[in-house]
């Protein structure tokens, strides 16, 4: 069981969750719970046990050096923290960690009760994978919701994977057995620039949350990595020709492709986020 520490009434809170490990490719998903603890000054409030559910040997304590000079270990676990974002009529609990290793059940129980003790309303779970998507196109994310009222409002690209998944998975269906709604989105990462971190596949995730949750998020620097690291995958991609070659190909399949990204409605959509933006800094 989760202990949390006290917290005043929350408002019709809203859960954002994302873990590292398989669910987490280039870190963009836990990239953007990273981003919007910092941006809304979240505050931790509870940490999972890990004795129950890490593999010290996998996943190991790190030791260093706290702001005293003390020498200390940090476990690895899995943290809840709470914001109340300026300008949101709701408020956000932020969930943070590692994929366990083990007692992936137990694990999602006590991290959507201790969700519930603090009221939240819906789960909002992300992961980024490896994908056949160039990196000079936008990043393509899909999506699925407990609720057919959710994918229609949310104008979805349902995934169609079938395979193994990670604690993403077994918390969403979790959610759905508990009759939580939730929505769960994924970022596809170029697989060919596997190396963390991806800000722009950070940056499609938090359009996506943008559009659900009705607000724009503070970027900060977002916008400026994500164009930089598009640049440095440019330079290595003009340096082998072999590279250059397999990224057009992509580029052509994408471009042929049916994709939300092309259609009128995202285009719409990315143009309101824009003016969103922009009356939030005025």
């Amino acid at each position: 069981m989760i202990e949390i520490d006290d917290v005043e009434g929350l408002v019709d809170p809203v859960v954002i969750a994302a873990f590292e490990g398989w669910n987490d490719a280039a870190d963009a998903a836990s990239g953007v719970v990273d981003h919007l603890m910092n941006v809304w000054g979240a505050r931790v409030v509870g940490a999972i046990d890990p004795e129950e559910f890490y593999d010290f040997q996998v996943n190991r304590p790190s030791v260093g050096t706290d702001e005293n000079g003390m020498r200390r270990l940090t476990w690895p676990t899995t943290r809840i923290a709470v914001a109340s974002p300026p300008g949101m009529e709701r408020d956000v609990i932020l969930v943070r960690g590692l994929e366990p290793n083990m007692r992936w059940r137990q694990f999602s129980a006590e991290v959507l009760a201790a969700c519930d003790d603090l009221g939240a309303t819906m789960v909002i779970t992300l992961g980024a994978l490896l994908a056949d998507s160039p990196h000079t196109r936008p990043i393509p994310v899909t999506g699925s919701a407990s609720e057919p009222e959710l994918v229609d409002r949310l104008k979805l690209d349902e995934s169609t994977y079938e395979g193994p998944t990670g604690i993403v998975g077994v918390i969403q269906d979790a959610c759905v057995r508990l009759d939580i709604p939730s929505v769960s989105y994924w970022a596809a990462v170029p697989h060919y620039v596997a190396a963390p971190p991806c800000p722009k596949a950070t940056l499609a995730l938090l359009g996506q949350l943008e559009d659900l949750l009705g607000t724009s998020i503070p970027l900060e620097d977002l916008p400026e990595d994500a164009r930089a690291w598009e640049r440095g995958v440019d330079e290595l991609a003009g340096e082998d020709e072999e590279i250059a070659e397999y990224v057009r190909s992509l580029e052509e399949s994408r471009d042929t492709a049916d994709l939300p990204e092309a259609s009128g409605e995202a285009i719409a959509r990315e143009f309101e986020r824009y003016l969103k933006r922009r009356g939030d800094d005025a």
